[in-house]
């Protein structure tokens, strides 16, 4: 069969990873129990999550001339990510600093390096690539700009786009009317809803998605350990049950689900479908240490389904 590649057009990162028994609080020095490097990005890492699924994917980005950099290419090969068009910057790769609790909670502090780089002409230079994709993949891990024009460009060719408003920040509503899939998380609602004043832990699913829907075609409201909400303009409303498992680190759970959802999309799975197996594909992630080092198979996926969900 041929299928459209997944195109991704994102962040590539080096995560240096510390665990604590908590997350320090300002000012407050803790102990690490354990410390590793693991290849990351919210971009790399929903390029692996929809190849480790088996699912044909190409990345676009930029990594740095230093010594992580063609270690982070490679490893983006050895995940099955078709990473040609992948340029390298003068200068540091990405770098994600990251603390991680028992629980599995995280906090992290990203250096862009070659990530801010990304430029319109990447994308331009690109765009037979874009062409061809059954989906683009984008976060705010690179320059605003570059994603706008990004989205301007998949909606000239009636490409869909998929975005992680991640990092949270303010993000203009005329790029979100680009956006085919807007995937926020509770936090990154807010920033996507300027209007409201409130946070988001104050608004429940439905209605924030609602608001959502005024400025994007369709959404996925991400919840973490309570699942996830669908709304689209056809007129689906669904909430999907998270998985319950023994959580070790979340660090990369959105991403998994992203690449996942996207994957579910192309395969022709309903939106609630796709979700679902994007929940299971998130679940099966927060199982085990790091960021692309956690992304599950298609088997690991498949066996957590016939699991099964439970309500929260």
């Amino acid at each position: 069969m041929n299928r459209k590649p997944i195109v991704v057009v994102g962040s590539i990162n080096i995560d240096l990873v510390a665990r604590a028994d908590h997350i320090p609080l300002i000012g407050e020095t803790v102990h690490s129990s354990d410390f590793q490097t693991h290849p990351g990005g919210k971009g790399a890492n929903q390029a692996v999550a929809a190849a480790q699924l088996g699912y044909p994917v190409r990345m676009i980005g930029r990594v740095g001339s230093d010594s992580f950099g063609e270690e982070l290419r490679a490893q983006l090969v050895r995940s099955g990510v078709d990473a040609s068009r992948v340029g390298t910057s003068q200068g540091p790769s990405g770098i994600a600093v990251i603390a991680v609790a028992p629980n599995g909670d995280n906090t992290i502090v990203v250096t862009s390096g070659a990530n801010a780089l990304v430029s319109l002409k990447d994308v331009d230079d690109n765009i037979d690539t874009i062409r061809d994709a059954g989906i683009v993949l984008s976060q705010l891990e690179i320059p605003i700009e570059t994603v706008q024009h990004l989205s301007e460009i998949c909606a000239q060719l009636s490409v869909l786009l998929m975005l992680d408003p991640s990092p949270a920040r303010p993000v203009a509503a005329d790029l979100l009317q680009n956006v085919t899939w807007l995937t926020p998380n509770e936090t990154e609602t807010a920033c996507c809803l300027p209007e409201r004043k409130n946070t988001a832990n104050q608004t429940d699913a439905p209605d924030a998605a609602e608001q959502l829907l005024r400025h994007s075609k369709n959404v996925v409201l991400k919840m973490g350990s309570r699942g996830a909400y669908i709304a689209t303009k056809g007129g689906t409303r669904h909430r999907v049950d998270a998985f319950r498992v023994p959580a070790v680190d979340s660090t990369a759970a959105g991403d998994s689900f992203n690449g996942a959802f996207a994957v579910g999309l192309m395969l022709g799975k309903s939106p609630a479908e796709a979700a679902r197996f994007a929940a299971a594909a998130a679940a099966v992630s927060v199982t085990r240490a790091g960021a692309q080092p956690s992304m599950p198979t298609m088997d690991e996926v498949t066996q957590m389904l016939n699991r099964g969900s439970i309500p929260i």
